[in-house]
């Protein structure tokens, strides 16, 4: 079955083909050391907690664009690797651990998604976001959103290729990992929609109820994801 570097060599020519321009280097088990900042995640929830829940200009409109096209590029790739990507229709997660996402897609070649339909913010609400918007795949007769696709590619690409957990400092380096994969464009996107929820989740207001944080679609000033690179050191 699929291993590790060969979805990092995937993911490599992914780059190689889209973005040769940008000269990034895939490896499977990510050669960077991650100085783990607890203050920043901090700053980061907090200023998470304050954004508005919908800023969506023009410039945001174009950029949730482009990383829907974006995500749905990469999950053609999961896709033509052989792995098959399935919907989680049963009660809790598929994984109790990311050990046990990686054995299965090693073994198995599958990849459940935990539906955003599921879980998508601490609870339900049909109040607009880009990406609950359908995606156009459909598997096993359930459609996927746009969120779902993202969730995917994550698991794919940040997880099971980087060998990353799902702690604080391993969704860090998923994201990061990850983020080498997209336009530069979309990376102020990935960052709130990932790396920012991820701050909210273990480190904002409600992080020992280890619930959803709200859903909101704004647009980080530049440092913090200039910070968030910082902190890796190649």
């Amino acid at each position: 079955m699929l291993m590790e570097a060969e979805l990092a060599d995937l993911a490599q020519a992914y780059v190689d083909r889209h973005w040769p321009s940008n000269g990034h280097r895939i490896s499977s088990r990510a050669t960077c050391t991650l100085d783990w900042d607890e203050d920043y995640c901090r700053r980061v929830a907090a200023y998470f907690e304050k954004a508005p829940r919908l800023a969506y200009d023009t410039v945001l409109v174009r950029r949730y664009d482009q990383f829907k096209r974006e995500n749905l590029q990469q999950y053609r790739v999961v896709v033509d690797a052989g792995i098959t990507v399935r919907p989680w229709l049963t009660p809790g997660q598929p994984y109790r651990g990311s050990a046990e996402l990686r054995a299965s897609v090693r073994t198995t070649g599958e990849l459940y998604v935990y539906l955003t339909s599921a879980g998508h913010g601490p609870e339900p609400d049909e109040r607009f976001h880009p990406m609950l918007e359908p995606s156009g795949i459909v598997v096993d007769g359930v459609e996927l959103s746009h969120n779902d696709v993202f969730r995917v590619v994550h698991d794919a690409f940040g997880h099971v290729m980087s060998g990353r957990g799902f702690s604080a400092r391993g969704e860090f380096g998923a994201a990061f990992c990850h983020m080498g994969m997209y336009s530069a464009d979309v990376h102020p996107v990935l960052f709130t929609e990932q790396v920012a929820q991820i701050c909210w989740f273990f480190f904002g207001p409600r992080s020992a109820e280890r619930r959803y944080p709200p859903q909101k679609v704004f647009e980080f000033p530049t440092h913090y994801l200039t910070e968030f690179r910082s902190l890796f050191r190649l």
